[in-house]
């Protein structure tokens, strides 16, 4: 029995082979592969012996010969095949362990060149990963480290890996060939400014029990290669139960609101819509705020925090029904206090800014929307007024707050706010007068008819003047909206008619 090594990750290779050799069979290994094993004690068959010409071009041409595949691809049930084999002088190879040149972690070294990336490409790894996977009836493929104790296992106990061990790894090798392909299109059709296909890659990360429904099958993926801060993929849970469909669904829209914060900041959410919403001093005057702008629909929702979950902190937190807690840390009193209540889930996720660019996809029926992450927010300043009343320091504090909480509110969306923290929130209604009567009848129940100093945020312009005569009648007495609409000039007369300051951004921020 013959295996062919020729590996980049050396990871366990020694032991491994050693257990080979021991079990009779004889290794034949390349290169860099052949120098470690031979210093180990290894002895090889150097792959130029077994074809009878040496390594070209700095090693790019070595293994693509027929002594190899021929080797590999022979059927051995078939006498034909194996007369050619005997005829030629070339032996079969039954066992090939294989890695691939690392080309994605080169290219995600900075400042790599196209060169270099280009000499990571791997050629005859590849071509000796599919031969031995497509011969896997006769041919144990082995390209993962991870493999190697339960291969080994089975040759020193069988003699051999069993029919179903060779299929699986078959099918791993085809996997791994695949993505590494990917890897490699997706960046040569960057350089060469190609975008009409799409490769994406994503590994399962855990089976759910059911998707938004019981009725529905789901599984949560995440992304290959690619890691980056505000993700529940690399997310560590600390307490409770498994997280569902919905739970992860809302958990990243609450931190995709986090991270438009530096200062303490704290939001509550319910059905991917903030429910409250604070900044403060520090993270018990941000929970409290939030609390305090909606007491009722944070029943059973999600909290977040850009700073560490303390005790006191805790302590206000754990009467309430909450389904997950996340911070980028908990106190170890905190995690042992909230860790009393054994459902409740307690995520501790990277917060790490600034966020870097990323592209989100929406599938939909027979396709796959791919667009921008909406990540940039643009500061609100007072040259943004088109109104005779200007805008006070205070109210621009308020309005930039509302402004980066409306962002995440499902369109139609309209925020009521002060003092950095919401009051009211009308989401995802069919006309935007809908949604700014929701917000303005929960802020004025909230603070008992007391709309003084609140400001009014909307992700999209207002096509009438209603909304703002209504927060007229509410005592609204500035607003930030994108403007843009044909009737502009509308709403801008009905604030000036009401002593309204308005700002528009230019930059609208819908939500669907």
């Amino acid at each position: 029995m013959r295996a062919l090594v020729s590996v980049s990750d050396k990871a366990g290779l020694v032991g491994f082979v050693k257990g080979l050799e021991a079990c009779g069979w004889e290794i034949i290994a390349t290169g860099g592969t052949q120098k470690l094993l031979e210093q180990n004690g290894v002895k090889t068959i150097g792959i130029s012996e077994v074809t009878g010409f040496p390594e070209i071009c700095d090693g790019r041409v070595k293994t693509l010969h027929p002594k190899v595949h021929g080797g590999l691809l022979a059927r051995r049930d078939i006498p034909e095949h194996m007369a050619t084999l005997k005829e030629n002088g070339i032996e079969t190879i039954d066992l090939v362990c294989v890695n691939l040149y690392p080309f994605r972690q080169t290219i995600a070294k900075e400042g790599v060149t196209m060169e270099d990336a280009v000499e990571n490409i791997d050629i005859g790894g590849p071509s000796m990963l599919r031969s031995a996977a497509k011969n896997w009836e006769s041919v144990t493929v082995v390209c993962d480290p991870a493999d190697y104790d339960r291969v080994l296992g089975e040759i020193c106990e069988n003699g051999n890996t069993s029919r179903e061990t060779r299929l699986e790894l078959s099918a791993k090798a085809y996997t791994h060939t695949a993505e590494y392909d990917s890897c490699i299109a997706t960046y040569m059709r960057a350089q060469a400014g190609l975008s009409e296909k799409l490769f994406l890659e994503f590994e399962e990360k855990q089976g759910l029990r059911y998707g938004e429904n019981p009725h529905q099958a789901a599984k949560f993926y995440k992304t290959v290669g690619e890691t980056v801060p505000f993700s529940l993929a690399t997310a560590v849970q600390l307490n409770g139960k498994e997280l569902s469909y919905n739970n992860i669904q809302d958990a990243n829209a609450a931190l995709n609101i986090v991270r438009e914060f530096t200062e303490p900041f704290c939001v509550g959410l319910k059905h991917m819509n903030p429910c409250g919403s604070a900044v403060g001093k520090d993270v018990v005057e941000a929970w409290q705020k939030t609390y305090e702008g909606d007491k009722t629909s944070i029943f059973g929702g999600i909290v977040a925090f850009n700073r560490e979950v303390n005790l006191e902190v805790a302590q206000l937190l754990k009467p309430i029904f909450l389904e997950i807690i996340m911070a980028p840390s908990f106190a170890p009193d905190a995690l042992e206090f909230l860790s009393t209540k054994k459902n409740l889930r307690l995520l501790q996720v990277d917060m790490t800014l600034p966020v870097p660019a990323q592209r989100m996809y929406v599938s939909v029926n027979g396709g796959l929307l791919v667009q921008n992450q909406d990540i940039e927010t643009k500061p609100v300043v007072a040259e943004m007024c088109v109104t005779a009343a200007k805008p006070t320091a205070k109210q621009l504090e308020d309005l930039a707050f509302a402004w980066r909480i409306v962002k995440h509110v499902k369109s139609n969306a309209i925020v009521v706010a002060k003092d950095g923290m919401t009051y009211g929130v009308g989401a995802g209604q069919m006309n935007r007068i809908g949604s700014a009567e929701i917000a303005l009848k929960q802020a004025s129940a909230t603070l008992g008819g007391n709309m003084e100093g609140l400001v009014l945020a909307s992700d999209g312009f207002f096509p009438f003047d209603d909304c703002v005569a209504l927060a007229a009648e509410y005592g609204i007495k500035a607003i930030v909206q994108p403007g843009g609409s044909i009737r502009d000039e509308d709403s801008v007369k009905k604030a000036d008619e009401n002593g309204i300051t308005m700002l528009m951004t230019g930059e609208r921020h819908f939500k669907h």
